[in-house]
């Protein structure tokens, strides 16, 4: 059966980005909703840890979809491979801002430090590392390690947890201590109580709190991936993505294989930018998506009125015009078929406003 995103993929251009825009809307009028409000604060008393996800910008990863997870309690970073280095001097300071605030609210970080393959064909894998899985997986390593000597190589106040992403099943890998790991997919047909103390044999040193708020993400993913079973996927495993964001305050895209997100942390940003517009391009070559255009959409939170606000605008702007430039001139052709949009996102009500 033909998902929501799957059906999008395939209308004119401007439906597509009608669509997209009106999802937009639609998110931060239930965020925004008395239920949805109520049902964060009940989420977040029950499961007060703090969960930050480090990925790849592939719109095959979407975590929240993948554990069904309400949206707005996982907080994403993403770039080209989720390729990172914590000593980049935006990125380090966004986290450390995360934690610290995480830490004077009473709540410890959980750190979910991802990397992604495919079993069922190996060139569908990270175009960030080649498709080379264990290179991926060891840059994962690094970024736990690099996590340790900034947070702690106790693990207790902020625990990095290296997870693997299948994207042929969506199921996640949770590598534990010594080379254990737990993997969703053969947990299928088993009942789910028992992922608590498998999770705490592969991760004997994870605070106890934080193997409780870990569980919730397994057992949805379970079910995610029980639920996928013998489902065909041929068009959502394959990359199809139509959109490339550049920015931050795109959890609204809750449709998976939709877009390619970049986060602005590195110092080179024209690197991933690059990488992506030759993704959308070979989806249009391959005819995965419609040849008539693609959408570059750039935006920047920001809390207050004012000088926030302000500050933002210049932001996206800046960000568009640094990502047009790159796509014009790695790819000519692609980008007669931009279609450009600038915005911010207030964040406290999610809602996205458009600066063009």
């Amino acid at each position: 059966m033909p998902t929501p995103a799957t059906l999008l993929h395939d209308q004119p251009i401007e439906r597509r980005i009608d669509a997209l825009l009106d999802l937009s809307r639609q998110h931060a009028e239930h965020f925004c909703s008395p239920g949805a409000w109520l049902a964060r604060q009940r989420y977040m008393a029950q499961h007060p840890t703090s969960i930050v996800v480090m990925k790849c910008m592939d719109g095959r990863i979407h975590i929240p979809h993948a554990t069904r997870t309400p949206l707005g309690i996982i907080t994403p970073f993403r770039n080209l491979g989720g390729i990172f280095d914590l000593g980049w001097p935006y990125l380090g300071e966004l986290l450390t801002d995360t934690v610290i605030d995480a830490a004077q609210a009473g709540r410890g970080t959980l750190m979910l430090i991802t990397y992604h393959f495919s079993r069922g064909n190996s060139a569908r894998g990270c175009a960030g590392f080649n498709c080379d899985t264990e290179a991926a997986k060891a840059h994962a390593y690094a970024i736990a390690e690099q996590a340790g000597k900034l947070f702690g190589q106790d693990h207790q106040q902020v625990y990095p947890l290296v997870c693997g992403f299948e994207t042929d099943s969506d199921a996640l890998i949770i590598h534990g201590y010594e080379g254990a790991a737990l993997d969703v997919s053969e947990w299928v047909g088993h009942a789910p109580e028992a992922l608590s103390s498998q999770l705490n044999a592969i991760c004997p040193d994870m605070p106890h709190d934080m193997q409780r708020d870990l569980l919730p993400l397994l057992e949805g993913n379970l079910a995610h991936v029980s639920e996928l079973q013998g489902v065909e996927r041929e068009l959502d495993i394959e990359h199809r993505e139509w959109v490339i964001c550049i920015g931050r305050g795109f959890d609204f895209l809750h449709l998976p294989n939709t877009a390619l997100i970049i986060g602005p942390y590195g110092p080179d940003l024209a690197v991933p930018i690059g990488t992506a517009a030759t993704i959308i391009d070979t989806n249009m070559r391959a005819g995965r998506i419609p040849d008539d255009g693609f959408m570059l959409l750039a935006s920047t939170p920001y809390q207050h009125s004012g000088v926030d606000r302000a500050r933002a605008e210049l932001k996206s702007h800046f960000l568009s015009d640094f990502a047009e430039q790159v796509i014009r001139r790695e790819h000519p052709k692609l980008a007669q078929k931009m279609r450009r949009h600038t915005a911010v996102v207030h964040w406290p009500t999610r809602r996205l406003d458009r600066l063009d």
